[in-house]
């Protein structure tokens, strides 16, 4: 994760999502790269729940950030033109992750954007989940 994130974000998200000028040969290239690295997770993940085995672990904390948001649509508008669909294993990882309750929590904190029940802009103390959200801040 740590050596290939760099192709994902730096690579193929700068050039696809925000150069300035839309360049086929960078874009081709990192979505080439962005894509092996997408069939080599869902290879592993075909015999795996996760990706040090059955059980959810500090590599899926560390990995689905990026690879997760791409496959949800979630980074880069990207999905259709990556076709992230046909990685069946990569999906269904990423949306058994997705759905974990301190996930949903975790993804809500310093969220500036979307449903304001779904924001969290600070977060001092477990009660904040409940008492602190935007639209709690907002009535």
């Amino acid at each position: 994760q740590m050596g290939s994130a760099p192709y994902l974000g730096g690579g193929f998200g700068h050039f696809y999502a925000y150069a300035p000028a839309k360049m086929e040969y960078p874009i081709n290239r990192f979505a080439m790269e962005t894509k092996r690295q997408l069939d080599v997770l869902d290879r592993h993940l075909a015999n795996h729940a996760f990706m040090a085995g059955d059980e959810y672990s500090i590599a899926d904390m560390a990995i689905w950030p990026w690879y997760g948001a791409l496959v949800k649509g979630l980074l880069y508008g990207a999905g259709e033109f990556l076709d992230v669909t046909s990685y069946a294993h990569v999906v269904r990882w990423t949306d058994a992750i997705a759905a974990r309750p301190a996930v949903k929590r975790g993804r809500m904190v310093n969220r500036i954007s979307g449903d304001p029940a779904s924001q969290l802009h600070e977060r001092h103390d477990a009660s904040d989940f409940d008492t602190r959200t935007q639209d709690k801040l907002q009535a």
